[in-house]
């Protein structure tokens, strides 16, 4: 069974940064994509950013520019780093990886963005 470790999240004031981390348990490469999810309080979960095994990216319109999300093959590893934080970045992060037509998450990870 695929494992994805996250860590990463926390408090952090408007305009600040942070990055988060997915420790996949087996290889990046056995992925067709990995990436992030978030859910705000009362609100669906939605895509934030992926990574492709090919290393296409692609990211929502609303942290475009202000996220980016990279990978470390040889730590099995992604990263979301969010940069120019506001409010309404505030939810729980999941990250995802599909392997054989299968999504995984992980456990998530919460960021709160407020002064």
């Amino acid at each position: 069974q695929v494992q994805l470790v996250e860590s990463g999240g926390g408090l952090v004031q408007p305009g600040g940064s942070l990055r988060l981390s997915c420790a996949a348990s087996i290889s990046f490469f056995m992925f067709s994509r990995m990436g992030w999810y978030r859910q705000a309080p009362g609100k669906q979960r939605e895509l934030v950013a992926f990574i492709s095994r090919s290393g296409n990216e692609n990211y929502a319109d609303s942290v475009k520019g202000r996220f980016t999300i990279s990978r470390d093959n040889a730590k099995n590893t992604v990263y979301l780093q969010m940069n120019s934080l506001k409010p309404e970045d505030t939810a729980v992060y999941y990250c995802n990886a599909n392997y054989l037509g299968v999504d995984a998450w992980g456990q998530g990870t919460m960021v709160t963005v407020s002064s």
